[in-house]
């Protein structure tokens, strides 16, 4: 017997919760690690998704300001996973290419991405500045989230929201499909992950369906992921193809990265078919018929 009745995630409650944890994870050390740093960031970007379900409910200034605020957080971490990305991925490249490595030892552009940062227990000035500017945004964005009243919340406006998610990535998806740049190719995994965010938001409707579909856009996302961090890594690295430059090493290395890019996005491809197909609906990819709340 299928249930008339369905109560949704409660918004505020979550927000604090991310918010919450963020703070555990920055203060957890002198100096965040790499994986408080990703978790950080994954949570800002949790945040601000389910925020933009409940903008259109709420005042704009006031969701502007938090969205300004988490999006500040997440950038200012940035930098510190980038040079983290960038040696862990070519540590993994040349363990695959070793010959090709070989050939390489003296560019300096890798080694300069390959060399292993001397690990900092105490925090300088100015890293400490930057934490301390870190915490005060989440504590600011903590307060305001604490006094704004969120119980009349429309779970069916909630809804239209994320119906007007999905039509946003299916129309990036098709321009993704038909001109896989990597740029947009970024936007397609920022607006993926807003979803898969927003999404949680919406288990109960129908728990099996819906956490089938998170797992098919988290690995989507992944793989989008990756294609990005092997992008970046080249950028990184200053490379351009120039015909008769004499790199030959150089030239053969960014194959074999294009060719795992290749891969990654034949992954995407398949999953993203599924769950994106031209003129499929959002009803039809939850699965279900009636919310009645």
């Amino acid at each position: 017997m299928e249930l008339d009745y369905v109560k949704l995630k409660e918004i505020k409650p979550l927000l604090g919760v991310y918010i919450r944890e963020s703070r555990i994870l920055l203060k957890s050390s002198a100096i965040p690690d790499e994986r408080a740093v990703h978790d950080i960031r994954v949570l800002m970007k949790k945040s601000r998704a389910v925020l933009k379900l409940a903008a259109p409910q709420l005042d704009k200034a006031y969701i502007d300001r938090n969205i300004s605020d988490l999006r500040k957080v997440g950038r200012i971490m940035c930098s510190w996973r980038e040079a983290a990305v960038y040696r862990k991925t070519l540590k993994e490249l040349k363990k695959e290419y070793p010959e090709i490595f070989l050939r390489l030892s003296e560019n300096e552009s890798i080694n300069r991405l390959l060399a292993k940062q001397e690990p900092v227990t105490e925090p300088g000035v100015e890293i400490r500045a930057i934490l301390e500017e870190i915490d005060s945004l989440l504590n600011k964005t903590s307060y305001r989230i604490r006094f704004q009243s969120m119980r009349t919340l429309d779970p069916h406006l909630l809804l239209k929201e994320l119906d007007a998610t999905y039509t946003i990535i299916a129309d990036v998806y098709l321009q993704c499909r038909n001109n896989p740049k990597p740029r947009k190719l970024h936007e397609f995994r920022k607006r993926a992950k807003d979803f898969l965010y927003q999404l949680y938001i919406f288990r109960s409707l129908n728990p099996s369906v819906v956490k089938a579909l998170e797992n098919k856009l988290l690995t989507m996302t992944q793989n989008l992921g990756k294609f990005n961090d092997l992008d970046q890594l080249v950028r990184a690295m200053g490379y351009n193809y120039i015909k008769g430059s004499g790199q030959p090493a150089s030239d053969e290395l960014i194959v074999k990265i294009r060719e795992k890019q290749d891969n990654y996005l034949k992954k995407v491809w398949s999953a993203a078919y599924q769950v994106f197909c031209p003129g499929q609906k959002l009803v039809n990819v939850l699965g279900f018929k009636l919310l009645v709340i």
